[in-house]
């Protein structure tokens, strides 16, 4: 019987990190092996966006050692082994246990789509050696204020970026750069358009080692990894790099809804509440109080959050949050994340004005059938984009249906909803629920880490 490349590659290392701090910005080389390959990704970060000129080299050492342990996942999933050693630095067992767990559910849809059934006890081994002393935070003597808030292009982070206007000139923009894909310009777009200058936007720039795309078309593994629970570690890099307080994410709480009934596979596991909770949690015990990590849209709902965006209506022809467009800048107009925000837009916006955007009437494009379906229908897969709940979606669908005069002219897909799912005199119905709408509409989310200041400026928006 072959064996499958789990067996193959049973072992992945992480076998060293080498910092440079030259005059040009800070170089970190990471080397990583699978059998006998060999990967060698590298982070920059160029010296101007680097404020803190005092930054604390051994902070910063750990820091760039534990981005590595999370970076490693894009190498690891080409095999997904059994076993992960790490030479790099010692860990200990709590540590250990934090990062098993996040490979594990930050896997989650990876396993999935490469039919990989694992369970959580036997899924992964971390071997390292135990430090010589139990590690601790770090007495950090700098004078940390004002705000980090990672800016991707899309709805969330422009919403975020409007509630802190008040704390402008004490704000700087994050510009999380990979070599896989091209220029954020939607991004930039969205930060100059809040008036923010080049100044104001700081660059963490990741690049991929390119053999890893060779082993994927050699028929390695692949597919999805946590790239939000990166982020976040380089959240923490860059705040102390430039003397922030703050690492202010705009993730929701529908994030926390997953992809499968009776399954806890979530698409946006890391930015989730737990994977939050288990990072402060990590933060505080290793890294520092002094930064703190923490989502302004936790408290909202997408529903909530687009009538917040929608305020602003010059970023509608600005923002983007299509992963197939991503390297034209543009929304694709075929795939679930674009039908998912032409659902959550169409009762609020112009019929012209979204086919302007997605360049056709999606409701109109019957190849988008099984998508719509798994956004809407409880006991289907949810399509594995970054969207909001199904009750979220299936009450926009309402309005929309609602707004419409004569049903019989009502495009394909609004057409299937009526026909199959539109049940509005049934209460009992998941589809038709007044109390949930309401819940819908009226949402808050007491469990979140939102300073009480900063709430009041994202519920007052």
């Amino acid at each position: 019987m072959q064996l499958g490349l789990r067996e193959q590659y049973p072992e992945f290392i992480f076998e060293s990190y080498n910092i440079d701090y030259g005059v040009t910005g800070i170089h970190v080389q990471y080397t990583y092996r699978l059998a006998n390959y060999v990967f060698t990704p590298k982070v920059t970060i160029p010296a101007d966006s680097i404020k803190n000129q005092h930054f604390d080299r051994a902070f910063l050492d750990t820091l760039f050692f534990h981005f590595g342990i999370i970076n490693a996942i894009n190498y690891y999933k080409l095999s997904c082994p059994p076993t992960f050693i790490i030479k790099a630095a010692p860990l200990d067992p709590v540590q250990a246990a934090f990062y098993k767990k996040l490979f594990y559910h930050g896997l989650g849809e990876f396993m999935y789509i490469n039919n990989l059934d694992l369970k959580r006890e036997s899924f992964l081994n971390i071997v390292a050696d135990p430090p010589s002393t139990p590690p601790t935070a770090f007495d950090l003597q700098d004078d940390f204020h004002g705000n980090l808030i990672p800016v991707g292009g899309g709805k969330d982070s422009i919403v975020t970026l409007r509630a802190l206007d008040s704390m402008h000139d004490d704000n700087l923009c994050l510009q999380y750069n990979r070599s896989l894909y091209p220029t954020n310009h939607a991004a930039i777009s969205a930060i100059k358009a809040t008036g923010y200058s080049l100044n104001q936007i700081v660059n963490f720039n990741l690049e991929i080692d390119p053999l890893l795309l060779e082993l994927n078309h050699q028929g390695f593994y692949n597919g999805h990894v946590p790239f939000s629970a990166s982020l976040a570690f380089a959240c923490i890099i860059m705040a102390h790099l430039n003397n922030k307080a703050y690492a202010v994410l705009s993730n929701e709480s529908s994030a926390d809804e997953g992809n499968l009934k009776g399954s806890d596979i979530n698409h946006q596991y890391s930015k989730s509440l737990e994977f939050e909770t288990d990072f402060r949690n990590f933060t505080s015990a290793y890294f520092t109080n002094k930064i703190q990590y923490f989502s302004l849209l936790r408290c909202l709902n997408e529903y909530e959050i687009v009538q917040k965006f929608l305020k602003f209506p010059t970023y509608l022809d600005i923002f983007r949050s299509c992963n197939v467009g991503t390297r034209t800048n543009s929304w694709c107009g075929h795939c679930a994340k674009c039908l998912y925000v032409y659902i959550m837009l169409y009762p609020f916006v112009s019929q012209n004005h979204l086919q302007r955007i997605f360049g056709h009437d999606l409701f109109s494009d019957e190849t988008l059938l099984n998508d719509f379906i798994g956004l809407v229908n409880p006991d289907k897969l949810k399509p594995f984009e970054c969207v909001g709940t199904k009750e979220e979606i299936n009450y926009s669908l309402r309005l929309a249906i609602n707004q419409t005069d004569n049903r019989n002219l009502l495009p394909p897909l609004l057409k299937y909803y009526t026909q199959n799912y539109y049940q509005p005199t049934r209460a009992a119905s998941p589809f038709a629920d007044p109390e949930a709408d309401r819940a819908i509409t009226d949402f808050y989310n007491p469990n979140h880490y939102i300073p009480e200041s900063y709430l009041k400026l994202i519920l007052s928006l």
